[in-house]
């Protein structure tokens, strides 16, 4: 019998229908039926067998502030160790992490970890804040978001691998505790959640703005999720030059297509600007190295090596400037 899927987001609706989230409620529902019932994903049911193989395992204790985000137990047995590493293999690629499921370590192609200990010092203190995360991948930082004290995450990205290996993470810590997990990872992107919401103490968005035709757009749906005073953190990658300067690729970027608009920081914050934001300021410049994003045991494909001219790690196959990503800080 195949699980009601539609059943992972309950609490959270039930959450949504009191305050400025009630909009969202009133279409939550139908578009997880949309998305996950009547547009299943080929390989869906072979995402959701291994998230079911995962064993239950008693006196699970966490560990939200440690760099791979620790799950432990006194009770583990070697047999169910087994099956917890066979059921993760099943939901390969990786991405972002690390995360340490017990004694299996999943070294992802990126270390979010690293990301995480730039932005961390720059940000308000999330304690008791609601949180929304754009484009969160299998929700790595998340979870760092409720161990810095968040009352609640909600993240959205539209990959239903990033769900299930979110769930994954999520069955583990709901054991833990007895209170429900607050973090719910929905397969949407930022153009679905309802408009002019103004309900989030910050709101994330790192990795997005340049796979967006219009980042004024999504500027926007950034700052109008926001309450009037909320924080955006906003991560990019920019290209160094003046106020004005801006590099839209003739094709592919590092070997992405969907990359349109890579400006300068100048640029990007008189973009902030125009939109409303107060305050902006760039809190961290930073050019990916290849410790950072690299292909691994899981996750196996191409990764940044192969994006890069190999005779020029500064610049991209196509040769562009290479990855340099800027971290902005601002308010609604």
């Amino acid at each position: 019998m195949k699980e009601n899927i539609l059943s992972w987001f309950d609490e959270l609706t039930t959450f949504m229908r009191d305050g400025k989230l009630a909009p969202w409620a009133g279409v939550l529902p139908q578009q997880m039926q949309q998305i996950l019932v009547d547009k299943e994903h080929g390989d869906q049911q072979r995402w959701l067998d291994a998230l079911h193989s995962l064993p239950v395992i008693d006196e699970v204790v966490a560990d939200l502030t440690a760099h791979d985000l620790r799950l432990s137990s006194d009770a583990i047995s070697a047999e169910q160790q087994q099956q917890v590493y066979e059921g993760l293999k099943g939901l390969m690629p990786w991405r972002k992490g690390p995360f340490q499921f017990f004694d299996t370590h999943i070294d992802t192609e990126w270390r979010s970890d690293w990301k995480w200990q730039r932005v961390l010092p720059h940000l308000s203190p999330l304690k008791n804040r609601l949180v929304l995360d754009v484009g969160c991948g299998s929700g790595y930082h998340m979870w760092r978001m409720l161990g810095e004290g968040a009352y609640r995450v909600i993240g959205v990205d539209p990959s239903r691998l990033f769900l299930m290996q979110f769930q994954a993470m999520k069955r583990y810590l709901q054991s833990a505790q007895a209170e429900p997990v607050r973090a719910d990872l929905l397969p949407l992107k930022m153009e679905d959640v309802p408009a002019r919401l103004k309900a989030f103490d910050t709101v994330f968005s790192m990795g997005v703005l340049y796979h967006r035709k219009s980042p004024l757009e999504h500027l926007q749906e950034l700052k109008d999720a926001l309450k009037p005073g909320g924080e955006l953190v906003l991560e990019t990658l920019v290209i160094e030059g003046q106020l004005g300067a801006t590099l839209m690729p003739e094709d592919r970027y590092a070997m992405m297509r969907n990359v349109w608009f890579l400006p300068s920081t100048e640029t990007l914050l008189l973009w902030c600007r125009r939109i409303g934001f107060k305050n902006a300021r760039v809190v961290d410049l930073n050019q990916t190295s290849l410790e950072e994003q690299r292909s691994t045991d899981w996750m196996q494909y191409n990764s940044l090596q192969d994006f890069l001219d190999p005779n020029d790690v500064n610049k991209t196959a196509e040769g562009y400037p290479a990855p340099l990503r800027a971290v902005i800080i601002a308010e609604a």
